[in-house]
């Protein structure tokens, strides 16, 4: 396949070098690019062209053939992208008026590890665990993938096992280390997603790895391996334990659900859900809710009752569960994160406040250091503030 006239790798190591976390290509306009959150123009670039935009997609879907005909017939391809001394990229081509668009993902050369993601101890305590079933939750670009590539890392440092993932498309690359990772990208190694998941549990796996649980039938898979002793990773759309057993047990049908609801109580592990927050001092960190499947989320689970899951994981810290509002307070009193931002993010923004300023009391008081008050709250005002989160989980 011949080169595009634009010089992609210029452009894409251009980006890498900025920092950015994403790179958008959009006919008309010069590459733009994500950093901390917010996109600008990377300089040095003239606007694209859309005949030049349709040679990088045949160029960069050149291994897959498949693809560039899916793409000619819907629109879509999705894809993997890497160049020679350049990190990896996941790629989505799409078209929009006609034309065609870009989006490419930066994804860290090295596999992540806990510590360096700063992670919540539970995170680990739910890795060590050999079957069940894991979720990592949130919206679209908060570093799902990230800590699912952090997790299996662990295993494939600790572990003699071996782990098979399904992915669209893979991102993350994992050597061998103590275990075997076969990593099987749909479109590529396998005809569809669906085709992979029957074949799944014929593969000997001890780990099974499913990029998400988009339907019945990926649900369905993820809880009849983890049923029959696998342990089972995945990611759901959701912004909380709450609302991912809600969602999980609404793929089934109502004269099912009382099944599932006792099956998923004995078979889930734990929920990781994370939001991603721009740091004070620049750059991205998370702020992550851990659910623990204990004696009393089962409870809940088997009687239909999630709105009881948030008072569950505020008692559970013995079982190292800890709330999204535990996890933003511990960020505005480390600097990490300034208190405006960690209380948009909050669930509910007055408790939020209220907490805050106890804890910062108490910071201070530990620290013989005074500190100022957190900003009085209206006690009438209760606005809901939605945080654009993007990019996978990069520390500055």
């Amino acid at each position: 396949m011949a080169e595009p006239r634009i010089d992609l790798d210029k452009i894409l190591s251009a980006a890498v070098d900025r920092g950015a976390s994403d790179v958008h290509l959009k006919s008309g306009r010069p590459p733009i690019v994500r950093f901390d959150g917010e996109l600008e123009p990377l300089p040095g670039f003239s606007p694209l062209g859309a005949l030049e935009l349709g040679e990088v997609v045949n160029h960069i879907g050149a291994s897959a053939p498949s693809r560039l005909e899916v793409f000619e017939r819907t629109g879509e391809l999705d894809t993997a992208y890497q160049p020679h001394g350049l990190p990896r990229f996941r790629v989505n081509a799409f078209r929009q008026r006609g034309e065609i668009s870009l989006a490419f993902r930066v994804i860290p050369r090295t596999v992540p590890g806990f510590k360096s993601l700063r992670l919540p101890p539970g995170v680990e305590t739910l890795s060590d665990e050999h079957r069940g079933l894991i979720l990592v939750t949130g919206a679209t670009g908060v570093g799902k993938t990230t800590t699912l590539a952090a997790m299996v890392g662990h295993i494939n440092r600790t572990r003699r096992q071996h782990v098979v993932t399904i992915e669209d498309p893979i991102e993350f690359l994992h050597d061998d280390e103590q275990s075997i990772v076969n990593q099987r990208e749909v479109g590529i190694d396998t005809e569809s997603f669906d085709e992979a998941l029957r074949r799944v549990l014929r593969q000997d796996p001890d780990v099974i790895l499913i990029g998400e649980l988009r339907d019945r039938e990926s649900a369905e898979t993820a809880l009849q391996a983890a049923e029959s002793g696998h342990l089972v990773l995945s990611t759901m759309h959701t912004v909380d334990a709450a609302e991912t057993l809600g969602r999980l047990v609404e793929f089934f049908p109502a004269e099912k659900q009382p099944q599932v609801r006792s099956i998923l109580a004995g078979v889930l592990k734990g929920v990781i859900s994370q939001r991603l927050l721009p740091r004070a001092d620049g750059g991205r960190i998370a702020a992550v809710e851990v659910m623990v499947a204990n004696a009393r989320i089962q409870e809940l689970i088997r009687e239909n009752k999630p709105e009881l899951v948030p008072e569950a994981i505020a008692e559970g810290a013995f079982f190292q569960m800890q709330t999204l509002t535990k996890a933003l307070i511990d960020l505005v009193v480390s600097g990490d994160v300034d208190q405006e931002t960690a209380a948009a993010a909050a669930p509910n923004r007055h408790d939020f406040m209220i907490a805050l300023d106890r804890a910062l009391k108490e910071h201070a008081v530990q620290s013989e250091e005074p500190v100022k008050d957190a900003e009085p709250e209206e006690p009438a005002v209760h606005q809901e503030h939605t945080l654009r989160l993007d990019n996978d989980l990069r520390i500055a």
